[in-house]
């Protein structure tokens, strides 16, 4: 279970609810809870179907500025394609 806590003032605003609710409902595995008294949301992973830049881009796209509460969970960090360069003897 991946767990991520997103702080977003405005987030408790009914139409805001209803926005998150329908971009929210088609990513697979995902379960979420909004916190409107305190303008929270929770979101669980099964899996990490998303990553951290994408679920604020979600809220960006609602007029939300996503402020993530604790650390970010390494499964949901983009992973790079590339490796650095490991230059041996120096």
């Amino acid at each position: 279970m991946i767990e991520v806590e997103i702080y977003a003032a405005g987030v408790r605003q009914l139409e805001k609810i209803l926005e998150l609710d329908h971009e929210f409902e088609a990513v697979a595995g995902l379960r979420y809870k909004i916190d409107s008294n305190h303008d929270i949301v929770y979101l669980d992973f099964e899996e990490p179907t998303m990553t951290i830049q994408e679920i604020r881009a979600v809220f960006r796209k609602l007029g939300l500025e996503p402020r993530i509460v604790g650390g970010v969970p390494p499964e949901l960090n983009p992973k790079s394609k590339t490796q650095p360069l490991r230059v041996g003897g120096l």
